[in-house]
């Protein structure tokens, strides 16, 4: 049987996850460790599809401030991680905007949304 060994970080305990392949399971695996439901999701998920949320920063002219947070509001596919960035890079907005306003709308046919994390108002020098 092929095994996984992993720390699980839905949450602040951090179990330590055992991953067997087992094809007698629903999911097609065994996980042992986990403290929680949400472990045992975790540790198939991580193994048959890994997600991840991101979060990063965007240029923002007429702001205060030259950058602004923005985030995914799904997770994606961790293959298409470095493919997202580089279009979240490229993004220079405009104040104002609003918190949860749409930037980048099904990133990459993930379904995702890139979103802004926090307000910025014109800002008059």
């Amino acid at each position: 049987m092929e095994k996984r060994e992993m720390v699980c970080i839905v949450c602040p305990v951090g179990c330590h996850l055992e991953i067997l392949k087992d094809s007698n399971s629903e999911s097609g695996y065994k996980v042992e460790g986990a403290n929680c439901k949400r472990g045992e999701i975790y540790g198939v998920k991580e193994l048959s599809n890994p997600t991840r949320h991101i979060t990063s920063t965007v240029k923002i002219k007429g702001s205060l401030f030259p950058r602004i947070p923005v985030r995914t509001d799904k997770e994606i596919p961790k293959d298409k991680i470095f493919d997202c960035m580089k279009i979240i890079n490229e993004i220079q907005l405009e104040a104002p905007v609003k918190m949860g306003e749409i930037l980048v709308e099904n990133i990459l046919g993930t379904d995702a949304n890139i979103i802004a994390s926090r307000s910025a108002n014109n800002h008059s020098c």
